[in-house]
């Protein structure tokens, strides 16, 4: 199978593959996100997590599987992004307040050197209860979600501001760990 790589840097997608107790390294792609998207298409998200992975198994000579993947939050067909600061963090809390929203996570595996590839999303939804001001500032001032698609971290969240989880939590988290096995398991068996 070759080795694993995780094409990012970050600490919640370590985690996961941690969990899974999958042997990895980490070599942080440097791929470049355009951010003038703001309409969602799984098309969009799918050519961000095939981007991460390929820039860096073009740097991969021995065999290995790149993983890379990208997370969004939707609401109301929008991408929202991460927030630039504590107000753009606070009008994305506001618009979440007390509705349905969905979270999709696209993941690649690119082969190396070959750079066959898979790419596969989930969509979970997300609702947020009716979250007062007192709850987004509270939240923005202690967990300062500045790194964070929809400016939210569920797995920090406190009790009290996620209603319900329809789907894979750690889809939200940023790695849905069955399609990653799925994709992993995929590239093992057509070797």
């Amino acid at each position: 199978m070759g080795k694993i790589i995780l094409g990012s840097s970050s600490p919640r997608r370590a985690d996961i593959l941690k969990k899974l107790k999958l042997d990895f390294e980490i070599i942080p792609s440097s791929y470049v996100e355009p951010h003038d998207k703001t309409d969602f298409s799984y098309e969009f998200v799918e050519s961000l997590a095939y981007n991460k992975a390929i820039d860096v198994a073009k740097g991969i000579k021995e065999n290995a599987q790149v993983i890379g993947a990208d997370t969004i939050v939707v609401i109301d067909n929008k991408i929202l992004g991460k927030p630039a600061d504590k107000v753009q963090a606070y009008e994305m809390l506001k618009m979440l307040s007390g509705r349905t929203h969905f979270v999709v996570t696209s993941v690649a595996v690119v082969e190396s050197p070959s750079l066959e590839f898979r790419v596969k999303s989930v969509t979970t939804y997300v609702t947020f209860e009716d979250l007062t001001s007192e709850q987004i500032k509270y939240y923005i001032e202690n967990f300062k979600p500045f790194d964070k698609a929809g400016s939210y971290g569920i797995q920090e969240l406190p009790e009290g501001y996620v209603k319900s989880v329809d789907g894979q939590l750690d889809n939200v988290i940023g790695l849905p760990s069955e399609t990653l096995l799925e994709l992993l398991t995929f590239s093992k068996n057509n070797k």
